[in-house]
């Protein structure tokens, strides 16, 4: 008996080209056939992860273009009112004629159904009176006389049709002297639970499919079973209906029917849409007309026609333009006529109050010599004439603003510089209140381009109310800036803001307390001024305030006039209540 051949010898066919003995020629060939498989392997991985990753593009993409088309189609819908009662109307009217249709179809399907049952079962009744007459007398032990009875029998019924249409008979019968009369007795598969039903002597029917002819194909059909007794034995005729012109008939009602019900719920969409069209297009002709009368333009009016109720909407909103119209002319006349006043009475008062003050600032420098009642009285007679020439100034400045001719004037600053410039000016108002002023700055440059004497206007204004309504606690300035916005914050500790109250403190002449004094002598223009000096930017100025606790006041400016704002480098509520109330 030899022993098997070395195992390590059929590893590797390669290995066979060399000595067998050399085992450095067996290990190289193996490295060989390891790297050619894992190339391979590596190209086979390439190949598929290429076309995984196509497959994955591919998919991207048509969900890409199926997101778009559903938010187009979304837009759309929230868009026209037209396509929503269109499609409303469509699917109402769709739905209502499938319900219809799938009623009728099956009503009509019932009806020839149960006609054809009905001939059917007349026609067996008088074909089983006339098989039996045939049968009844045969004997199973004749077999050749049951040949021709069968066969006469199937031949006589198989051709008299009625109303029923013509039909197929099979004839069935078992025992083991006939098994001879294979060829009489036909081997079409008849239901097995309708043979046993009529093995017992009953009368039975069931829809099957059935073959017209021997070698005809199946089709659709009613199948009635009746036994007839013989001599012997039992005969089972089962008679064979096809219901193909029954079945034509349903596909015809069918086609007609959807075909009927799908013209008629397009023909109710296109009444749909065309009807919608006469209430939506008014209306659309209403809502541009509306958008260019909000536009400025009040000359627009809607074309009336008729005298419906659209049209009779048409006169109403020309009468409401009309009316509008009126009064905007009246407002923006009494407004021109407001701006000239206040234009011309500041101007008219620079000349008797030059005259005054020149009077005043004598006595004042000469109040040294008066007695103490009227020294203070000239004291107080210059500190009234200061607060008087600020407010005719602002008045000044807030009439240019209403005229539209304020002009900014900027140029490329460093913030700190003004924000420090704003804060020194401030230090004997500060000193005079027992408080001091803290600003927290960059380290680095903050370069702006804006106009330095309306921002620092804003600053002085915002530095000058939070020393009025500080009660002498410290008043912290803070600087941020991003990529987009720079951002100052002025903040007090004083008696804060009612609920509310931060959207009024930017209107002329409000005052939180009518009853405190102001130490400073503001006009009440100041924060409108300030608000005017901001939007002039194109930057923002916020206020928030709690009772109690104080205010914080927020400019916010573009590093660039024209660049729009987004966001604020400082938040507009202090970071001390955010951490309290949390």
């Amino acid at each position: 008996m030899t022993n098997p051949p070395d195992a390590n010898l059929l590893v590797d066919p390669l290995a066979s080209s060399g000595s067998v003995g050399d085992p450095h020629h067996a290990s190289g060939a193996g490295r060989v056939a390891a790297a050619g498989s894992s190339r391979e392997r590596s190209s086979r991985g390439g190949w598929f992860s290429g076309l995984v990753a196509l497959a994955d593009r591919g998919w991207a993409r048509v969900w890409g273009l199926l997101v778009r088309g559903a938010r187009a189609v979304a837009r759309a819908w929230g868009r026209s009112l037209q396509l929503r009662v269109a499609v409303t109307t469509l699917v109402v009217s769709g739905v209502v004629v499938l319900i219809v249709g799938l009623f009728l179809v099956d009503q009509i399907t019932g009806g020839v159904l149960r006609a054809k049952r009905s001939a059917a079962i007349a026609q067996v009744d008088t074909a089983v009176a006339a098989a039996a007459e045939t049968l009844s007398g045969t004997s199973f032990a004749d077999v050749s006389g049951i040949a021709n009875a069968v066969g006469t029998v199937k031949s006589e019924l198989a051709l008299s049709g009625t109303d029923a249409g013509l039909y197929r008979v099979v004839i069935k019968s078992d025992g083991p002297e006939i098994q001879a009369l294979s060829d009489v007795f036909d081997p079409d598969p008849v239901p097995a639970a309708l043979r046993r039903v009529v093995e017992q002597g009953k009368h039975a029917m069931q829809y099957a499919r059935v073959q017209s002819s021997k070698s005809g194909p199946l089709v659709p059909g009613l199948i009635i079973g009746e036994s007839v007794p013989g001599q012997g034995g039992l005969f089972e005729i089962y008679y064979l209906f096809p219901l193909t012109a029954e079945q034509d008939t349903i596909a015809l009602v069918q086609r007609t029917v959807l075909l009927a019900g799908l013209g008629l719920v397009l023909f109710v969409a296109m009444i749909a849409v065309l009807v919608t069209r006469q209430v939506v297009r008014p209306v659309r002709v209403a809502a541009g007309t509306a958008a260019r009368v909000a536009g400025g333009d009040l000359s627009q009016r809607i074309r009336v026609r008729g005298s419906d109720d659209i049209a009779r909407l048409g006169q109403a909103f020309n009468e409401m333009a009309g009316s509008l119209q009126r009064q905007i002319q009246r407002l923006e006349q009494l407004s021109r006529l407001q701006r000239r006043f206040t234009s011309d009475v500041s101007h008219e008062l620079r000349t008797p109050l030059t005259t005054i003050r020149m009077a005043a600032e004598m006595l004042h420098t000469r109040r040294g010599d008066f007695s103490p009642q009227v020294a203070r009285s000239a004291e107080l007679l210059q500190a009234e004439l200061d607060r008087f020439e600020g407010l005719l100034g602002d008045l000044l400045e807030i009439s240019r603003y209403d005229a539209g001719v304020a002009r900014l004037e900027a140029e490329d600053l460093d913030l700190r510089s003004v924000v420090t410039r704003a804060a020194d000016s401030q230090q004997i108002l500060a000193a005079r209140h027992g408080c001091e002023i803290v600003t927290h700055l960059p380290d680095q440059p903050v370069p702006i381009e804006i106009d330095s004497r309306r921002v620092e206007r804003i600053l002085r204004n915002l530095l000058g109310n939070a020393l009025d309504h500080g009660d002498g606690h410290p008043i912290v300035v803070t600087v941020a800036a991003d990529d987009v916005a720079a951002a100052v914050t002025v903040r007090d500790y004083g008696v804060g803001l009612r609920p509310g109250e931060a959207g009024f403190v930017f209107d002329r002449f409000w005052r939180g307390d009518p009853s405190r004094s102001r130490l400073t002598g503001g006009t009440g223009l100041g924060l409108a001024i300030s608000l005017e000096d901001a939007r002039l930017h194109g930057g923002w100025l916020e206020a928030w305030g709690e009772r109690g606790v104080g205010a914080q006041f927020r400019l916010t400016l573009p590093r660039r006039v024209g660049q729009p704002l987004s966001s604020s480098p400082l938040a507009l509520e202090p970071a001390d209540t955010l951490e309290s109330s949390s």
